[in-house]
């Protein structure tokens, strides 16, 4: 039996069955599995505030013959979790440091060919679509994700207005940077197993406010395509102890592209916009030069120079 597979599947393909209680269950675990793994089922009760039978029908629910059974295979998914280490000694162990690069970037080669290969065309246009359509266009990634997020944010905040990242470490302010959405808006969620609960829990709470929900994860199993309204699946699997999210960022990347293909005419005039106040403010002058042929951008010159009384310019 493949344990990790099995327990997060479980939780994942029933979640929208759960009752609150259950959920409450299923977000302790999510985020504290290590620990969840040998508390008893009257210890998580009390951490979620809910009854110990709670627990016990949450274990049966999920399909297991009660809590002893279910808590033996959060407990051997944790060792597996703890066995990365080994396993990657196992792999990598006798191999050079030339060899290690050569492997690790010829699996990232194979996952974004698998991701080409399997991820929807038509799910792809419609993200484009409801981004270009949207009143405000908000962006959830976490923990391993956040990056995605952010690089997400950055760029197609320069093609369009009202962008917002969501940054968190807690579901009430995920609500409180989000209680204002609405059917008009479009959110972007972003998650890898282990799946973030803040993340699940923000687009459900779109998906009630009629909101247009975009997912960006690893499998038609994960939770959040419960929430969703367009699906784009990417590759990441481990490859030791480090996920890979070179699909995942591809796959952003795509999304940013098409996005200005598809709007040239306002994405012109907010590089336009953009271009106008770097230049005017400097804004890359005592950090960045960006050459364009043999003049640096801003045409700031890099050397201070004086004329000499003979009339010479001179270096300084």
């Amino acid at each position: 039996m493949d344990i990790k597979k099995d327990f997060i599947t479980r939780i994942n393909e029933n979640f929208s069955h759960m009752s609150k209680g259950q959920k409450a269950i299923a977000s302790y675990i999510y985020d504290n599995f290590e620990q969840a793994a040998f508390m008893t089922a009257a210890k998580i009760g009390e951490a979620v505030h809910v009854s110990e039978s709670t627990v016990v029908r949450f274990a049966t629910f999920l399909g297991y013959d009660g809590y002893p059974e279910f808590q033996r295979d959060l407990e051997a998914f944790i060792q597996d979790k703890l066995s990365a280490v080994s396993k990657m000694d196992v792999r990598y162990g006798k191999s050079s440091q030339s060899d290690i690069l050569n492997m690790v970037l010829g699996a990232d080669i194979e996952k974004i060919q698998h991701t080409i290969e399997n991820l929807d065309p038509v799910a792809f246009e419609t993200a484009v679509d409801y981004m270009l359509s949207a009143k405000h266009v908000y962006i959830i990634g976490l923990r391993s994700c956040e990056p995605l997020a952010r690089f997400l944010h950055f760029y197609l905040s320069m093609v369009r207005p009202d962008v917002i990242l969501i940054s968190t470490t807690s579901v009430t302010e995920t609500f409180e940077q989000m209680i204002r959405v609405s059917e008009e808006d479009c959110v972007v969620g972003i998650s890898f197993p282990r799946y973030s609960m803040r993340t699940l829990k923000a687009l459900e709470f779109a998906s009630d406010r009629n909101a247009k929900v975009i997912t960006i994860t690893d499998s038609v199993y994960s939770p959040l395509n419960l929430y969703s309204s367009c699906n784009l699946l990417a590759r990441s699997d481990m490859v030791s102890i480090v996920d890979s999210l070179v699909a995942p960022l591809s796959v952003i990347n795509a999304l940013v592209v098409a996005f200005v293909l598809k709007s040239p005419d306002s994405t012109r005039e907010n590089l336009k916009n953009l271009e106008f106040a770097w230049n005017n403010y400097q804004v890359y002058l005592n950090d960045e030069i960006n050459f364009i042929g043999d003049e640096p951008m801003l045409n700031v010159p890099l050397w201070k120079t004086d004329v000499s009384s003979e009339g010479d310019t001179k270096d300084q």
